[in-house]
């Protein structure tokens, strides 16, 4: 456990109302922490969230240690996301069972199952505490430390029999199951749907079909060089260097490395082609997903992501998994001659707001498009914060929330450009939301290659003096985000003082808003179920991990 002290109002007045359920403190890299009793987590969430502002339940992370399990849910507060708390709720190895917070932050439904599924905590009062990643006929959590990875998996037949029982919402209504492989479904995501008619009457999201164990793996790897490679795997949209910024932001705070402004500009200018990398592919596919046919804005959308892969490509020599990012910096500084580099890019975004006029004649002005979008797949602010969302899913519903701005990292804080919100949210605000980004992307570009062409020579710093090894304090935790191209991506790591992560989390934007689905399909019609969807862009190596 982190270093414990008792709670003073003077080292955390945000945990004064919860004061009475504390049982100590820990320190956490990134916020204060409060440990408190497995049958309280109930009213310290509810009382944290209507008393102290901490309306974002951002992720949950489950551990085990030698002596206990141990739950964190990590609260901020979507007005101002540094305004954050970590509630640590720690349960005995022979019973980890504790108090469910779904009732008070409905995201945590998911990210509790997983815990249970994964790890074998059990969370009193969730409303549907089944596994999550992994098949229901699954022997054994596979996170626990006395897991045997060479049981056979036998399932009884009563198991397999659990799972063929009419569970139908009621004798009229019909069940489709909508993938795993189907191209609507944006990879290999399973949606178990019930129809009443052509109208949808429930939803049942399921997940882990392509769960690669990301966290694990980067438990095995050093910090220092073997982690940074596997960010990019976590989504193959082109968001890749968003993915590596996640884990370096967290990382560098663990340890303190302060970055050079220099390599904090080309991390800028990198993240935001990224974005435009990923809502390019968000709305070329949106067009096939909600008219099929309609070829024109899928070709163009690929075009430009050429471009911009192109622009990637000279700069990381990838094209996809750009392992470009380092601790402390980047790999290599800009591509010679650097006028030429400039004028690349340039050049493209110069061109973009004719392009961009193109795709909202051919989008946002279409009357299928409107027809298909307008009104439907809606998803009010409270929902969408209930249940965590963030990115345009967030912004689309008029949640003015975006780290960039609210917890500002990189250059951003320099630059001058705007958060894009729309109020309606309905897919097509959500459209309407990435492509207004996109706009603003290339205004943060455009001021990027300003400021770099302009650098100095002697100051150019790619990397700050990083040791060869890394290795953090013992038990010293963090969890730090950035605005990936999907909403808020975290990074949880606790240390046990080795070159190795002795926990790494990810919490992935996707996870959350494919988790909102039922709520927005629920009375609409089987076709409208497609588009909301493709509106919410889910990427399932973000989702499942």
């Amino acid at each position: 456990m982190a270093q414990t002290a008792p709670l003073t109002e003077q080292s955390h007045p945000l945990v004064e109302p919860i004061a009475d359920h504390v049982l100590t403190t820990e320190d956490h890299e990134n916020a204060p922490a409060v440990v408190v009793r497995a049958d309280e987590v109930q009213d310290v969430l509810s009382t944290l969230r209507s008393e102290a502002g901490l309306d974002h339940c951002a992720c949950v992370t489950a551990q085990e240690y030698a002596d206990r399990f141990e739950t964190i849910y990590h609260l901020r507060s979507y007005d101002d996301p540094t305004r954050e708390l970590s509630v640590v709720v720690p349960t005995p190895r022979d019973a980890p069972e504790s108090e469910s917070a779904a009732p008070v932050y409905r995201t945590a439904e998911w990210h509790e199952r997983e815990a249970f599924d994964l790890l074998g905590v059990e969370y009193d009062g969730h409303p549907d505490l089944r596994r999550l990643l992994l098949p229901e006929t699954w022997q054994g959590h596979p996170l626990r430390e006395a897991y045997n990875q060479d049981q056979p998996q036998i399932v009884p037949f009563r198991e397999h029999q659990r799972l063929l029982e009419d569970t139908r919402e009621g004798p009229e209504t019909m069940h489709v199951n909508v993938g795993p492989h189907h191209p609507s479904t944006h990879g290999v995501l399973h949606l178990s749907v019930e129809l009443d008619g052509e109208q949808v009457a429930a939803v049942d999201p399921d997940i882990g079909y392509i769960h690669r164990c990301e966290e694990q793996m980067c438990q095995s790897k050093t910090y220092r060089h073997q982690i940074m490679p596997y960010p990019d795997r976590w989504d193959w949209s082109g968001a890749g260097l968003l993915n590596e910024w996640a884990y370096a932001r967290a990382a560098e705070d663990l340890v303190g490395i302060d970055v050079p402004e220099y390599a904090q500009v080309i991390r800028t200018m990198c993240g935001e082609l990224s974005r435009i990398l990923s809502h390019m592919l968000a709305v070329a596919t949106y067009g096939l997903d909600v008219i099929g046919e309609f070829t024109p804005v899928f070709q163009w959308g690929v075009r430009d992501r050429e471009l911009v892969q192109d622009i990637l490509e000279d700069l990381t020599g990838q094209r996809l998994m750009f392992n470009y990012l380092r601790l402390g910096g980047v790999a290599w500084d800009l591509p010679e001659p650097r006028e030429a580099f400039f004028e690349e890019i340039r050049s493209f975004v110069d061109d973009l707001p004719r392009k961009l006029a193109e795709y909202h004649d051919l989008l946002t002005g279409n009357e299928i498009i409107q027809l298909r979008t307008v009104d439907t797949g809606h998803l009010p602010a409270e929902t969408a914060k209930a249940y965590g969302c963030t990115g345009p899913v967030a912004r689309g519903s008029g949640i003015d929330y975006d780290l960039r701005r609210d917890d500002p990292y990189g250059y951003y804080d320099e630059l001058d450009w705007s958060v894009v919100t729309e109020s309606d949210g309905d897919n097509f605000s959500r459209l309407l939301v990435r492509l207004r980004e996109v706009e603003e992307s290339a205004k943060i570009i455009a001021q990027c290659v300003d400021l770099l062409e302009d650098w100095p020579e002697s100051d150019r710093e790619i990397q700050a003096n990083v040791p060869r090894t890394v290795r953090p304090d013992p038990d010293t935790e963090i969890y730090r985000a950035v605005e990936s191209a999907k909403g808020e991506l975290g990074i949880y790591i606790r240390s046990d003082g080795t070159e190795t992560p002795a926990r790494f989390k990810i919490r992935g934007p996707s996870f959350s808003h494919v988790q909102t689905l039922p709520e927005m399909a629920r009375g609409e019609y089987v076709a409208d179920l497609v588009a909301t969807l493709g509106s919410l862009d889910p990427i399932m190596g973000d989702v499942d991990r």
